[in-house]
């Protein structure tokens, strides 16, 4: 299954432009984290992949088609937990899950046993939904998602206002329905830093633009610790031999300007400095480099109003 954004833009009757000009794909089997402050457009997004809404221009394509043509299709293969789930607390979790079932229009008992299982839950059954902690009422929540078998499970904020061990089981559930289910996840956050502990696949949403697309391992080369070394722009090719021959890395980027990024040495910037000056290179600055995940989000929606 794949699924195309193309050019979609949603424009609510009060004149809030939710999105503007979206354009994504999602293939199965993937793991992909939306990312964005609150009011970014995230969960706008998600009601209208799964047809909770209409965009005001643009079109979502499933397989090539449109999506709109085969709701029910889609319907059938998708999951999907909003940021804001309730749950009936008399209900026992068993009970829960058959209500949901039933309005999905599916019958057989033994789906809501498998689900329970799926999401390590079943020993809880009988429990009343008030009893569980927030963790354990995620994972009821995905159950229900589960429903049906869906390739893709959309997923809003699955981890927010969780507590740090709520937080890691949903975490691991959800890689354990993307590797071993071969289940496509979309999962919406504005915390890059736990986000990056899933995604094999990232976009950042901002006042309703998606300005930027990178895979897992785009992020970490972005991200990457390092030294900053700060050199005459004439000085720039010795200093790189330098790094070769004496420090025998080429674990680097030149920037511009006579800025070269060193992922070696993080700890040990004096040294990699007295190696230079020992050769002549007027070192402008140097400095350690320690930017993290979510100094990167900063940096990416930082300026844009």
């Amino acid at each position: 299954m794949k699924i195309e954004v193309n050019e979609v833009s949603m424009v609510y009757p009060s004149g809030k432009h939710a999105l503007q000009s979206i354009s994504l794909q999602m293939e199965c089997p993937n793991l992909i984290g939306i990312l964005g402050p609150n009011g970014a457009g995230k969960t706008t997004l998600m009601k209208l992949l799964i047809a909770g809404l209409i965009p005001t221009s643009g079109k979502i394509l499933l397989d090539g088609k449109a999506l709109l043509s085969q709701e029910k299709r889609l319907k059938s293969q998708l999951g999907y937990l909003p940021q804001s789930f309730g749950l009936y607390d008399e209900l026992t979790v068993w009970q829960f899950i058959d209500y949901m079932a039933a309005l999905k229009g599916i019958q057989e008992k033994a789906a809501i046993d498998n689900v329970l299982e799926r999401v390590s839950m079943a020993d809880q059954r009988k429990v009343r939904l008030r009893s569980l902690s927030g963790g354990q009422r995620q994972r009821v929540g995905i159950a229900q998602a589960l429903l049906g078998n869906p390739r893709l499970l959309i997923l809003d904020e699955p981890t927010n206002g969780l507590d740090p061990e709520g937080i890691k089981e949903i975490r691991v559930l959800i890689q354990k329905l993307n590797q071993e289910r071969k289940i496509t996840v979309l999962i919406s956050s504005h915390i890059l830093g736990e986000l990056s502990k899933l995604a094999t696949r990232y976009g950042i949403i901002h006042n309703g633009q998606l300005i930027e697309e990178f895979t897992e391992e785009e992020l970490r080369e972005r991200c990457k610790s390092g030294i900053v070394i700060n050199v005459h722009k004439d000085d720039v090719e010795k200093c790189t031999a330098i790094l070769r021959e004496e420090l025998k890395t080429t674990n680097f980027k030149i920037g511009v300007d006579g800025v070269i990024h060193l992922y070696d040495f993080v700890e040990q910037t004096g040294m990699v400095n007295q190696v230079l000056a020992k050769n002549d290179i007027i070192v402008n600055s140097i400095s350690a480099d320690e930017s993290d995940l979510e100094d990167y989000f900063l940096k990416v929606i930082g300026g844009r109003k």
